[in-house]
């Protein structure tokens, strides 16, 4: 999948680019709007990370350019204001979802995928045993029971979810929950993990540790 990420905040452009490079999306940087809507017209993606405050040309006239070139890709908008103006005008204009800065990387990754779902007609649920988790609305469900998650939770359990099987380091777990200008220890992902762990596993869904290494979801028997 490609990505051209719109962002003239090159912390957070670099942010995006690094956990979206880690999941295995080619991405493009441009850092004003000019620069944007000109690789639009020269090069296919898959996404448009696109933030409303850009330089030159704003965000609202790249969309703007964009769907007037009958283009179809899906868009995330990105904004730092405060009001709902201007969001409102990107959605009308044919953006597909937003986010305000700032924002949890983990939450911004699983819209990501989701539009890339939606796009592509797949289905937006995981499913593991008797465990159902919904992409979009980012619910989790056992045996048709909703199971009370906090944010990070569900951010652990979308990595763990879309690696299920496969081992996944603390390390990527903390580069994954980190939000801007927030931390996340060793520590505080095992406390994470074993919370999680006790939510699912009335379930049957059980999170291996691996020692000194990091956590696999295992697959259920019959799968």
């Amino acid at each position: 999948m490609r990505v051209l990420i719109a962002e003239d905040d090159a912390i957070i452009a670099d942010g995006l680019s690094r956990s979206l490079r880690q999941g295995g999306c080619a991405v493009d940087w441009a850092s004003n709007g000019l620069d944007a809507d000109a690789a639009l017209m020269t090069a296919a993606y898959d996404l448009l990370i696109l933030d409303l405050g850009l330089p030159r040309l704003s965000g609202l006239d790249v969309l703007k350019r964009l769907r007037v070139r009958d283009s179809a890709l899906p868009v995330l908008i990105l904004t730092a204001l405060d009001g709902t103006g201007d969001r409102v005008k990107g959605l009308d204009l044919g953006a597909d979802d937003y986010m305000v800065k700032p924002f949890d990387l983990a939450e911004l990754e699983a819209r990501v995928r989701a539009l890339c779902r939606r796009s592509a007609g797949t289905a937006p649920t995981i499913q593991c045993g008797s465990l159902v988790y919904d992409q979009i609305g980012r619910v989790a469900q056992i045996d048709g029971q909703t199971v009370d998650l906090s944010a990070r939770e569900i951010g652990l359990l979308e990595v763990l979810l879309t690696r299920m099987g496969r081992l996944v380091s603390k390390d990527q777990l903390v580069d994954k929950l980190c939000g801007w200008g927030e931390e996340v220890s060793h520590n505080a992902i095992e406390v994470y993990v074993h919370r999680l762990r006790k939510k699912l596993e009335a379930g049957g869904v059980k999170i291996a540790t691996v020692r000194g290494l990091g956590y696999c979801l295992e697959r259920p028997q019959a799968e």
